[in-house]
């Protein structure tokens, strides 16, 4: 299968997840946990960072 077959059938693919509410839900509780995630290791971050600074 050629390359530009292969690009067009994800193209095609996409467009139709994104068209699907049903399948847009599953991608939106993984953002939102994801986020969540991130959000978390912030302040732990931003203390290290703090810390570094204050010793120097």
């Amino acid at each position: 299968m050629p390359l530009s077959d292969m690009l067009l059938n994800s193209v095609v693919l996409m467009h139709g997840v994104w068209n699907s509410p049903i399948a847009l839900i599953p991608i939106a509780i993984a953002a939102i946990y994801f986020g969540w995630r991130i959000v978390e290791f912030i302040p732990f971050t931003r203390r290290i960072i703090e810390r570094r600074e204050g010793g120097n």
